[in-house]
């Protein structure tokens, strides 16, 4: 039997299938459930997305009983995914038994033709090679499961992946990494996370629930893929009405690492961009310039009764928090900024300055013209750091709307290569201002 791949992200926020079931036994708050209680798993799990759960875990069982996997790997992987807490074999039934026991409540089904869930394609994957990177991954983490009593069923787990299913042992792999407490590295993490995109799982069916060595944090790695730091926290303040009070905002933005970062890294880049801003020697009103034309006036410090001195402090003031929460050991330490990029920047800003000449931030509510917010930007890149200062004229390039030649649109996408920046960071930012032709 095929299968047939979806976008399982756009029909899951977890775990699916049978894989979604050793999950959910996992989780049950009964250490030891019996037969009714995970039969009764298996049908929520059949249950997601309006029944569209049937599917995965009809399809999975089908695979694995057509297979040539053996009855003693079947059952090694089954313990290890669930963590010993439902043996069929307490309950007279073999491995070969239950499956067939799930299969008669949940058979194998098609499912019919929707034009495409969340309106993208269906993912591709060569199974060859899936197959190949999935043993990869299984016998990278059994080297890890060695430093460690888990009893890691990685043979059991090969056999799936060459004679059932690469996909389904891939998440069975997971399974066993998360419940019995496997850690995995960050490279390891990442290829996991690779494999994850290709095949269009949900992100959470990865990361949720696994063990990470993470590196240490460090605000000079980058591996953020979109915005970061003070611009990525002024962007969440844009726009005439917010649901959350400015602390609930700053507090969110301090904890969004992405997926594939050590814990803290948010705070720590956001930190230092507030640190360079207040013991640099712009002046105070420079400080609030910038921060009103990258947050469109969506949180005017001033009205609030501040500054962007005053600000800032209270920004680092959070991100100090949430590290000695998540990252204790972490020791902020304000190192100069490099300038050797801070031309370029300047000379794309000046491309622009016809552009700014014509733009204001917030022109309905104390207006800022657009000189005078690329003039604020100007002096944080000369005197500060031309890294924030690129950030920023980034933002006050999207915030102001200024139509860009493809020209200069490619020297801002090199630049921001040059500078370590995301793939999605001036692309998300500008792409919609380029003319064509």
């Amino acid at each position: 039997m095929a299968r047939r791949r979806e976008r399982y992200g756009d029909l899951y926020e977890g775990d699916f299938g049978l894989s979604g079931l050793t999950a959910r036994v996992c989780a049950s708050p009964d250490p030891r459930p019996d037969l009714p209680a995970v039969l009764r798993l298996a049908v929520d799990v059949a249950g997601e997305c309006e029944g569209e759960g049937a599917v995965e875990l009809g399809n999975d069982l089908a695979l694995l009983r057509g297979s040539g996997v053996g009855e003693d790997s079947l059952r090694a992987v089954w313990l290890a995914t669930v963590d010993g807490r439902f043996d069929p074999a307490d309950h007279g039934l073999g491995m070969g038994d239950w499956l067939e026991r799930l299969a008669e409540h949940h058979p194998p089904r098609v499912r019919a033709e929707t034009g495409g869930w969340g309106g993208g394609t269906r993912p591709e994957a060569d199974e060859g090679r899936l197959r190949r990177e999935v043993v990869a991954e299984i016998r990278t983490a059994g080297a890890e499961a060695q430093q460690v009593p888990t009893g890691f069923p990685g043979r059991a787990l090969e056999s799936l992946a060459t004679e059932s299913d690469a996909d389904l042992a891939l998440r069975l792999l997971l399974r066993v990494l998360k419940a019995r407490g496997v850690p995995v590295g960050k490279q390891q993490f990442d290829r996991l996370m690779a494999l994850d995109e290709r095949l269009a799982y949900p992100g959470p069916l990865v990361y949720d629930g696994l063990t990470v060595r993470w590196p240490p944090v460090d605000p000079d790695r980058r591996d953020s893929e979109g915005d970061f730091g003070l611009t990525a926290l002024a962007t969440r303040f844009a726009g005439p009405w917010h649901a959350l009070t400015p602390g609930e905002v700053l507090d969110g933005a301090v904890a969004d690492d992405e997926a594939g970062q050590t814990p803290g890294s948010a705070a720590a880049v956001l930190l230092r961009d507030a640190l360079r801003l207040l013991e640099s020697p712009v002046p105070t009103g420079t400080i609030t310039a910038v921060w009103d034309a990258a947050s469109e006036r969506g949180y005017d410090i001033e009205r609030a009764g501040g500054d962007g001195r005053d600000w800032l402090r209270t920004v680092a003031a959070a991100c100090r928090d949430h590290l000695a929460r998540v990252a204790p050991a972490y020791e902020p330490r304000t190192v100069p900024a490099g300038s050797e990029l801070a031309d370029a920047v300047l000379d794309l800003l000046r491309e622009s300055a016809p552009e700014f000449a014509r733009g204001t931030v917030s022109p309905h509510d104390r207006p800022l013209t657009g000189p005078e917010a690329a003039e604020a930007v100007a002096r944080v890149v000369a005197d500060v750091d031309p890294d924030l200062g690129f950030r920023l004229l980034v933002r006050l390039l999207s915030v102001l709307a200024v139509p860009l030649p493809e020209e200069r649109y490619a020297r801002f996408r090199a630049l921001g290569a040059r500078f370590g920046l995301g793939a999605r960071h001036v692309s998300e930012a500008l792409e919609r201002l380029v003319r064509r032709g």
